[in-house]
């Protein structure tokens, strides 16, 4: 009994001013090194590969967007724009290549774009009879997204040239793009009867799995790691494993919306709305892995966003941007944390994800029940459970995971 009052007694004092625990996050803005300090410019990445990140800037008086590349600093920034170019978008690399689109006006329209690291590298890949294209997805030597002939909008296939695309749109499909490529697998969305199927491919057309769950609404999927493919159904993030019926909802509690848009080994990363706040946000195959990466920002950032992921094992790097609401404009991020090596010990009730109240709470019970495992000062236990191992505890917990 009296372990059991001395723990609801520090649980008392604790709950006030314990918050959610925050990662070990550091967070990079990636935004380019002197551009102007307040407004008229803007950064975004969408896409990550090793330490590479593509994306595009607005930057002081241009009007216009900006392909470019980073290399985790601000000081990398790279202009990827080709000269004849209008404005273009960079949306994924693999590391050696990116992809996007660039717009040379009104008589050669908007066209799928590969570069090699450089604004000279670009290549043209709009198949020919093409009204327009753009390349969403590059992985290895095959790069994704789609092309228009007229009204319809066909997936596209390409491995470096404009002559090698192949349609990966079913004979049943209104429309299609693919929006990813692990190399031996492409995703994206079919549309069908006007609604959208999340869809699978392996190298063309005849492959194609429709992912479609049979729940309501619209689904998409935004990638794949050969294994496991992400996207939405509805209004919830989506995690799926090669079957429409594999399907995982990720969705968390109490959020007004999700999606998920990369994935990577175990991570997945993507936006969660909650109260109108859009958050990035990153997962490890559960709704209950879900961890907000926007608690890792300092200022104000009421709006925050995670497109790619990447781990060496050793680190995890997600790429995404934020409104910094004190600069007044949209910043390329890069968050970095360390790999958790083994289970999380502040994860008490195994759960996964950053530890949160019912992994303090678990620990609680632990404690007034005189549990071994809750012996956690000093490391190899005393039998004397008090309040050194509570306050161990709790510097787990604000370790985070």
């Amino acid at each position: 009994m009296a372990l059991r009052s001395l723990a609801v007694g520090y649980a008392a004092v604790s709950l006030l001013a314990l918050a959610p625990a925050r990662a070990q996050w550091t967070v990079t803005s990636l935004h380019p090194s002197g551009s102007p300090t307040i407004g008229g410019t803007s950064s975004f990445t969408f896409g990550s590969s090793g330490p590479q990140q593509a994306g595009y800037t607005w930057l002081g008086e241009l009007v216009n967007p900006r392909a470019c590349l980073w290399n985790s600093t601000a000081g990398s920034w790279a202009d990827l724009n080709p000269i004849e170019a209008e404005w273009s978008r960079a949306w994924a690399t693999s590391g050696l290549t990116q992809v996007g689109e660039a717009y040379f006006g009104p008589e050669e329209g908007n066209r799928a774009i590969i570069w090699a690291g450089s604004a000279v590298s670009w290549v043209d890949l709009n198949p020919s009879g093409a009204d327009g294209s753009v390349a969403y997805g590059v992985s290895g030597t095959n790069q994704v997204g789609y092309a228009d002939f007229g009204e319809s909008r066909r997936a596209a296939l390409w491995t470096g040239t404009a002559s090698s695309w192949i349609d990966l749109t079913p004979p049943n499909a209104e429309s299609a793009v693919a929006y990813a490529t692990s190399g031996a697998q492409q995703v994206g969305e079919v549309v069908i009867g006007g609604v959208s199927h999340a869809a699978l491919w392996s190298g063309d057309a005849a492959t194609w799995i429709d992912l479609h769950p049979a729940a309501p609404g619209n689904s998409v999927a935004t990638d794949t790691s050969g294994t496991h493919q992400v996207g939405y159904i509805g209004a919830h993030a989506a995690l799926w494993s090669g079957s429409a019926a594999s399907w995982v909802d990720l969705h968390p509690s109490g959020a007004i919306t999700s999606e998920a848009w990369d994935v990577f080994g175990d991570y997945q990363v993507g936006n969660v709305n909650i109260d109108g706040a859009v958050r990035a946000s990153l997962w490890t195959g559960a709704a209950g892995s879900w961890e907000d990466l926007s608690l890792a920002l300092t200022g104000s950032w009421p709006f925050s966003y995670a497109y790619g992921v990447w781990s060496d094992g050793v680190r995890v790097l997600v790429a995404g941007y934020g409104f910094n609401s004190v600069a007044g404009r949209w910043e390329a991020l890069l968050w970095e944390r360390p790999v958790q090596a083994g289970p999380c010990p502040a994860d008490w009730d195994g759960s996964g994800g950053q530890p949160n109240s019912s992994d303090f709470l678990a620990y609680l019970n632990d404690f007034a029940a005189q549990a071994p495992a809750a012996d956690l000062s000093p490391p190899e236990g005393d039998a004397a459970w008090n309040s050194s191992d509570f306050l161990a505890y709790l510097n787990l917990y604000a370790q985070g995971c």
